[in-house]
C-alpha cells in the first residue's frame, strides 16, 4: 500500500481515487440528483466506474448525470427513478436494473431525510427511518445476488455524527406512543444505518460483500431543506465545543468513495469511518469524533434486521 494515500478532514472525492482504476466496477448510488450523491457519482465515474444514480426527480437526475458526462468523458452514467418510501418503487428499480445491467459491485446508499417535520409513509411508517433505513433495508436485499456475484462488493452506508441523538428504539421506533421529535427520529435512523452495515457484513463477509458506514461530514446540502435558522443553531449547540466545521460537496463525498474504492479497506467491514479513516469508540463527551457503543452493538443489529424483515415483508436468508 502507497504510504503517500493519507487522507483526512479537507481530502477531496477526487484525491481520494486518485490513480485507482475503476473500470470494472459497476455501482449505484442512491439520491444522487445532487449534492454528496451527485459529486460521489462523479468521482466514481472519474475513475472509469459504471454509475447508475437514482433520483425521485428523474429529469433532475439526468441533469446531473449530463454534468457527469461531459466533466468526466465517461459516457457510462445513468440514471433510474427511485423512491426509497415505495417497496413497488424499489421492487421495480432492482428489477429492471439487474434486466438493464446484470451486474453489480458498489451500493453506495447514500439518499436520506434530515429532521423534517412528521410524516408517514403508506404502512404508516416514520418518515426518516422509512427513506434512510428501511427503503434501504429491502433495496439491499433484491440487490444482493447480483453483488454477491460481483464479489468482491462493498455497500456503503452513509449515517452521520448524529446517531449520537438516539438509539434506535425498539420500543417505539415510529413514534406512535411517543411525541414525535424529528432530533431523536433522525438520529435514530442514522443509528440504524450504522447497525445495518454490522449485521450487513457479518452475514456477508464470507461471501466477499463487505458493509461499512460513515459520516460524511458536515455539508450545507438539498438535505437540510426543512432545517430552519433555530434548527441550524441547536444543530450546532449539539456539537463538540458548540462548534461545527463545515465541509465542501466534494469534501463530503471522500469518505463515502474512499469506503466505495479505498484498496486500505479490502477483507475489512462492520466499521464506522469518519474523515476517510476508520473511527474509534467515543470515550468521553467532549471527544469530537468516533461512534457510540450503541450503534456497532451486533445484539442491536441483529434485532434490528429482524425487525426490518418484518416491516418490509421479506425474509433474506444470507
Amino acid at each position: 500500500m502507497p504510504s503517500s494515500r493519507q487522507f483526512g478532514f479537507e481530502s477531496t472525492a477526487s484525491e481520494v481515487v486518485a490513480g485507482l482504476d475503476l473500470s470494472h466496477l459497476s455501482a449505484i448510488v442512491t439520491g444522487a440528483s445532487g449534492g454528496l450523491g451527485a459529486e460521489s457519482g462523479r468521482a466514481l465515474a472519474e475513475r472509469g466506474a459504471r454509475v447508475t444514480l437514482t433520483a425521485r426527480d428523474a429529469a433532475k437526475g439526468e441533469g446531473a448525470a449530463e454534468a457527469i458526462r461531459k466533466s468526466t468523458g465517461n459516457p457510462r452514467v445513468d440514471v433510474m427513478s427511485l423512491e426509497l418510501t415505495s417497496s413497488d418503487s424499489i421492487r421495480a428499480f432492482a428489477k429492471e436494473f439487474e434486466a438493464r445491467h446484470g451486474e453489480l459491485n458498489v451500493l453506495l446508499c447514500n439518499a436520506g431525510v434530515m429532521a423534517c417535520p412528521l410524516e408517514r409513509t403508506a404502512q404508516g411508517y416514520e418518515m426518516q427511518f422509512a427513506t434512510n433505513h428501511l427503503g434501504h433495508f429491502l433495496l439491499a436485499g433484491l440487490l444482493m445476488p447480483m453483488l454477491i456475484a460481483g464479489a468482491p462488493s462493498r455497500i456503503v452506508s452513509v449515517s452521520s455524527r448524529g446517531h449520537r441523538f438516539s438509539p434506535v428504539v425498539f420500543d417505539d421506533i415510529h413514534f406512535e406512543k411517543r411525541e414525535y421529535d424529528k432530533w431523536a427520529s433522525y438520529g435514530q435512523a442514522k443509528t440504524a444505518n450504522v447497525l445495518f452495515a454490522v449485521e450487513l457484513d457479518r452475514r456477508l463477509k464470507e461471501k466477499g460483500v463487505r458493509a461499512n458506514a460513515l459520516h460524511p461530514g458536515g455539508i450545507m446540502t438539498d438535505l437540510g431543506r426543512h432545517l430552519t435558522e433555530d434548527d441550524i443553531k441547536e444543530l450546532m449547540s449539539r456539537a463538540p465545543g458548540g462548534k461545527m466545521e463545515w465541509k465542501t460537496p466534494e469534501q463530503g463525498a471522500a469518505t463515502s468513495v474512499w469506503a466505495a474504492t479505498a484498496p486500505e479497506l479490502e477483507g475489512k467491514g462492520g466499521l464506522y469511518l469518519d474523515d476517510c479513516q476508520i473511527a474509534e469508540e467515543r470515550t468521553s463527551e467532549d471527544d469530537p469524533g468516533g461512534y457510540e457503543a450503541y450503534a456497532r452493538d451486533p445484539e442491536a443489529a441483529k434485532r434490528l434486521w429482524t425487525v426490518s424483515e418484518e416491516m418490509v415483508g421479506e425474509r433474506f436468508d444470507f
